[in-house]
């Protein structure tokens, strides 16, 4: 099912722990819990990605002879762990949501239940999976918002964090809503159509600008888009475009031009003008350089003639945000016959975490929009309109109302160590996000301030949450 993955892609302090596991006794069953303490951007939701890549590594997770010949020499640990590293694989159970789903902080966005040893093992790779993706798929959805329905494209693969950065950004991209990438290997191992004008170096290795677009269009006659802004894009660039492009549309073809400097919303105004003047008005205008959600949306906003953005380093890199705030953190664990219901403390509330093993329900209303999510006991089937309270607060409640529906997001993705899910195409997430983003209202979705969508936890969770806290503080 892929690859297999290097069971030493983990910090060292796991191998610690399940050393300590085993010596100990304390391989028992437990549920651990993966959300994301804060919305990336101070936005109002997320993109969830990486589902799919991180089963696939967990499914094949393996310590080669190589990894545990390491682990000896180091003299760190016990031939009790080398022997249980040597037979490894993951038997426990995943519940997750679906993979390009909208979610939200705070609540559980996938579920483990497994033993303690087998959680240690894989949680770094859990969690550089999971918080990247999602990243990564939240900046592009944004991205996608900004532009009010015209494509854009991912060009980042020489800005991103490593090759392998490269190739999951353009996935996340993708998935997030960008319409394909400059990544051929994303291309040949996603599926995902590629995109490519030409650079500068192109333009400068010949002694003339026309020549440089001629000669271009000859080999692509039927997708030159010309980079206009080597020398002057206002003067010799846009003339010499129009100039080929001409040639090109006496043929049944036709062309753009693409603005990588200066002022875009001048330039491409300017530009527009220049091309519908000259009888082409089907060209196409490509803007790029250093764009991000913020500029595109003022641009849009301002009705700047611009047909295809083209967004690399703040897209790949998730920038301004470097990481998600993504954890795993355990829930319950099975001691004496019984589930136990585990919570972590704090000194800062908004860093406490949920106890119990949990399901999330998601509310509509008559349309299908999103209304809430509610935190619960997953043996629970919560009232249409139920009584909630705030997660990190219990002294705030209040009641979802004008509720229709509502249903279970965590589904189960793997079971006793055997995938029982079915994975989509990577076109058919595009669509889910298309789909989900439809049903969130459009306060949720606005660049600054974005209205906060309500996640709550249930009267049950509440209580024993309240109790766990009560019981640790006395």
């Amino acid at each position: 099912m892929g690859t297999p993955i290097n069971g030493l892609f983990l910090d060292l302090y796991e191998l610690m722990m399940t050393q300590a596991c085993l010596e100990h006794k304390k391989n028992e069953l437990v549920v651990f819990d993966y959300f994301v303490r804060n919305n990336p951007y101070k936005g109002g939701y997320m993109i969830f990605a990486g589902l799919n890549p991180l089963v696939q590594d967990i499914m094949s997770l393996h310590f080669s002879d190589d990894d545990i010949e390491y682990l000896q020499q180091t003299q760190m640990f016990s031939e009790q762990l080398l022997d249980y590293l040597r037979t490894f694989s993951f038997k426990g159970s995943i519940y997750a949501m679906p993979e390009g789903s909208v979610c939200f902080a705070g609540e559980p966005i996938l579920r483990i239940q497994a033993s303690l040893a087998e959680i240690h093992l894989i949680e770094g790779l859990l969690l550089n999976t999971l918080n990247m993706q999602t990243l990564i798929a939240t900046k592009a959805s944004r991205i996608a918002n900004a532009t009010q329905g015209k494509p854009f494209v991912e060009l980042g693969l020489r800005r991103a964090q490593g090759n392998n950065g490269a190739l999951v950004a353009s996935r996340a991209a993708y998935i997030g809503g960008a319409e394909g990438t400059s990544n051929v290997l994303a291309g040949k191992t996603y599926g995902i159509p590629t995109v490519g004008t030409m650079a500068h170096s192109w333009v400068m290795a010949f002694e003339d600008e026309q020549k440089a677009f001629e000669s271009f269009s000859t080999t692509y006659p039927t997708r030159s888009t010309f980079l206009i802004d080597t020398y002057a894009s206002l003067d010799s660039g846009i003339t010499h475009a129009i100039a080929i492009g001409k040639k090109l549309q006496s043929k049944g073809g036709n062309f753009g031009v693409r603005i990588d400097s200066g002022d875009i919303e001048f330039l491409s105004r300017a530009i527009r003008v220049r091309l519908d003047s000259e009888g082409c008005p089907n060209a196409k205008i490509v803007a790029t350089n250093e764009l991000d959600e913020y500029i595109i949306a003022y641009l849009t906003q301002t009705n700047s003639p611009v047909d295809m953005w083209g967004v690399g380093t703040k897209l790949v890199t998730g920038a301004p945000d470097s990481a998600l705030s993504g954890v795993l953190k355990m829930a319950s664990r099975y001691s004496n016959g019984a589930w136990q219901s585990v919570m972590k403390l704090s000194d800062d509330p908004e860093k406490a975490s949920n106890p119990d093993i949990k399901q999330v329900y998601r509310y509509t209303d008559r349309d299908g929009m999103y209304l809430a999510d509610l935190i619960c006991a997953a043996n629970e089937y919560p009232a249409i309109n139920p009584h909630i309270t705030h997660p990190a607060n219990t002294a705030k409640h209040s009641y979802i109302t004008n509720a229709q529906n509502r249903y279970p997001i965590l589904q189960a993705i793997i079971e006793d160590g055997v995938v029982t899910y079915t994975f989509p195409q990577l076109i058919e997430l595009r669509s889910r996000v298309s789909e989900e983003m439809n049903k969130l209202d459009s306060t949720y979705k606005r660049l600054l301030n974005p209205h906060v969508y309500k996640v709550s936890i249930s009267d049950t969770l509440r209580d024993t949450k309240k109790s766990i806290q009560e019981k640790r503080i006395s």
